[in-house]
């Protein structure tokens, strides 16, 4: 497989069949943004597809970076923000 320059400007088709109810949520999500329904696909299936992919990273580090990462992880939450934000109002209460 080669590999493509960013900027190509070649473009194939993508068919997709799709219930009509949601058809038109997409329609109307891209109208509302100002896209063509094209083009508000290709952008939310991009960026799914880039979370998908960043998830799937794999971080190392040696045994003692872990140990001290499980060692903060362990530590109860404490400091004065994490105290700020127990007595910050709650949305869901009056």
């Amino acid at each position: 497989m080669t590999s493509k320059n960013a900027t190509d400007t070649h473009t194939r088709a993508i068919n997709l069949r799709v219930r009509e109810d949601v058809r038109v949520l997409i329609d109307r999500a891209a109208k509302a943004l100002g896209k063509t329904r094209s083009n508000f696909i290709i952008d939310a299936s991009r960026r799914a597809a880039e979370v998908a992919l960043l998830d799937q990273t794999l971080v190392r580090v040696n045994p003692d970076s872990h140990k001290h990462y499980l060692a903060v992880l362990d530590r109860p939450p404490s400091g004065e923000g994490f105290e700020r934000l127990m007595n910050a109002p709650k949305p869901w209460q009056p």
